[in-house]
């Protein structure tokens, strides 16, 4: 099956500028221009657990600056607060089966050692993994709902072991020792098997079975050549297994493993990649999300029939994921656009429409005055087609040109995708064009497309960042004088790779959090990412090769930089140290070239306190303000 979104649009450069004689995007209009404090108004949800009763919504939000624990009242759409952290984030997870305590995970600010706690009736909380350096991750109920599941890495900081929790007295026993670096996913219905994903690299992996009755593990995707395999979910009767796999195919689609006789059958396959695919709680449902020219497209299916069953449609906005209750009469679902954050709807199988449970947009702000982005490819150096979404303010126009920043998303093999996001709102809705190109290496396009950057860091992908800018020029709308390049961790690296390598393309760089001296950070991984180590030397380089990374790390070329840069660093962070932008900055000052540097104590890779959001959003408009301006005449 084959499906193209009517926002697709798929132009060339003088093509997309003519189509149909007139601007492809947004007519001029009077647009009220909001602040930092505004934007950061807007509520970010995530989760949803359904009470015991069907009564209450489990989720995270961070209506408070800080994300913390919430239930929502499904007739009355009253928020009530259940924890209250003024410093690490608290995320949800999952109520417990028949009361109101819920199981949630945080860690300390923002190292990613996340431990799993469950929040007491009297309002306690109790931690799961007590302990010190680990990480730890809630993998499950069992179908009687008598025991739940952790997945930690407290015996070996290298990989995780599975362990069973009683869910009255919270006794625990070690169920899978991991010993040989597998990565445990889904457990079987009968708590009897455990699926095991072996990563030889991205390309290449299988799924192994781990039988606690007789303690065997046995591969039940032998295969030769790259092939890559990962475990779905166990059938509702524990006799099959069904996995994602792209055996003879660009794209991922989903099988089903007979685990007797090892019969496999082609459940679904699209033109895109199937990135999900799960049962509800007693088998009744089966979902299926597909990554759809970067947007998520959810399918509901009866099982076994396999129907479709219609979801409501939500005006303006498309359905991101979905949360079945215990009992399977009713959904959550999250909805989002590009003018719509992410807001929570309540459907009922025999009650129609759907019903909105948040509001997460500041009321202060009019959706009309934002911008949805659209899917616009463009031809590359080399004539390769390169896909991403263009923001295009209200107010550019051929008369008015506006500054462009080129948004790279982080990874490698990330992807940018269609929705909303705050901090690109707020720049396109203070005069700056965004293109979030998903340059040769990004996923969601096939794996041939995914594989081209391969120990290429620095050159092809790079190139394609520069060669969005004739696109963005052509749309009569930017200012050929005024684009600069953002972008955070992999996107980072390809802000700091960008003005080092190509340094006459862009006017400003925007690094957060990016790498700098790959060497020092491929030897600095998470002990906890060992078990991917070849998967990761296949896609950067031999890890020992000091030589290649001295090449392609923008550190050492940082006497070639021109143009100013801002860079924005977690002191927390695992995965791209503070280092890595300490000494970048110093290199580049050194070069007598203006750098502006803001680091965060309390984050890690990513920011999620509104203080440090609205710190750093600011202080990036007002750089961009400072050095894309139009010259005074």
């Amino acid at each position: 099956m084959s499906t193209q979104p009517s926002r697709s649009i798929v132009l060339t450069a003088m093509a997309f500028l003519l189509a149909s004689g007139q601007a492809v995007f947004c007519q001029q209009k009077a647009v009220q221009q909001y602040t930092i404090e505004q934007f950061l108004k807007t509520t970010s949800f995530a989760g949803a657990s359904f009470s015991h009763d069907n009564s209450k919504i489990l989720v995270s939000s961070d209506s408070t600056g800080v994300f913390n624990a919430y239930s929502i009242d499904i007739e009355t759409g009253t928020m009530t607060a259940l924890t209250d952290s003024k410093k690490d984030s608290i995320f949800a997870i999952s109520y417990f089966p028949n009361d109101d305590r819920f199981f949630y995970t945080s860690d300390q600010g923002g190292n990613e050692l996340n431990h799993v706690y469950v929040h007491m009736n009297d309002g306690t909380s109790q931690d799961m993994t007590p302990g010190e350096d680990l990480k730890a991750s809630f993998a499950g109920w069992s179908c009687d709902d008598s025991k739940f599941y952790i997945t930690t890495n407290e015996r070996d900081p290298r990989f995780f072991d599975v362990y069973e929790y009683d869910a009255g007295d919270f006794t625990r026993a070690m169920i899978y020792q991991n010993d040989d670096g597998y990565f445990p996913g889904g457990i079987s219905p009968d708590g009897q098997l455990i699926a095991l994903t072996k990563v030889e690299t991205r390309d290449n992996s299988d799924v192994f079975i781990f039988d606690r009755q007789d303690k065997s593990t046995r591969c039940v995707t032998p295969h030769e050549g790259d092939i890559s395999h990962s475990p779905a979910d166990f059938t509702p009767d524990s006799k099959s297994l069904l996995i994602t796999t792209d055996k003879e195919s660009e794209f991922q689609y989903l099988v089903q493993i007979d685990l007797t006789s090892g019969d496999q059958k082609q459940i679904a396959k699209f033109d895109w990649d199937i990135s999900g695919a799960g049962f509800s709680k007693h088998g009744k449902y089966f979902e299926v999300n597909v990554n759809e020219d970067a947007k998520t497209r959810v399918l509901l299916y009866e099982y076994p029939s396999m129907q479709e069953i219609d979801l409501p449609q939500i005006q303006g906005a498309s359905i991101s994921s979905t949360s079945l209750s215990r009992d399977e009469t009713r959904v959550a679902m999250y909805a989002t656009s590009g003018r719509m954050p992410s807001d929570l709807f309540y459907y009922d199988f025999t009650d129609k429409p759907a019903r909105q449970l948040t509001r997460s947009l500041n009321p202060e702000i009019n959706p009309d005055d934002l911008v949805d982005g659209d899917v616009v490819r463009f031809k590359s150096f080399d004539g390769l087609e390169i896909p991403g979404i263009v923001y295009l303010p209200h107010s550019a126009t051929e008369a008015n040109k506006a500054p462009a920043l080129v948004w790279v998303h982080g990874g490698p093999g990330g992807q940018s995708t269609l929705g909303y996001r705050g901090l690109i709102q707020y720049l396109v809705n203070h005069g700056y064009a965004i293109y979030a190109i998903n340059n040769r290496g990004s996923s969601g396009y096939g794996k041939t497309f995914q594989q081209l950057d391969d120990q290429k860091h620095g050159e092809g992908d790079l190139d394609d960042c520069v060669s969005s800018k004739s696109m963005l020029i052509g749309t009569g709308k930017v200012d050929p004088d005024r684009i600069g390049i953002i972008g955070g961790s992999y996107g980072g690296y390809m802000v700091c790779a960008a003005m080092a390598f190509r340094p006459e393309e862009f006017k400003v760089g925007v690094d957060i959090f990016g790498v700098t001296n790959w060497a020092r950070t491929v030897q600095n991984i998470p002990p906890w990412w060992e078990a991917q180590r070849k998967s990761l030397e296949k896609e950067l380089g031999d890890f020992d090769d000091t030589e290649y990374f001295r090449k392609i790390s923008p550190l050492f070329h940082a006497e070639n930089i021109k143009h100013p840069m801002m860079v924005l660093q977690g002191a927390n962070d695992p995965r791209v140290i503070k280092a890595e932008s300490d000494d970048m900055v110093e290199a580049v000052r050194q070069n007598g070239v203006s750098v502006e540097y803001l680091v965060f104590d309390d984050e890690g890779h990513g920011f999620r306190k509104k203080q440090n959001q609205l710190r750093g959003y600011q202080a990036i408009l007002n750089f961009c303000e400072k050095y894309l301006a139009p010259e005074k005449e």
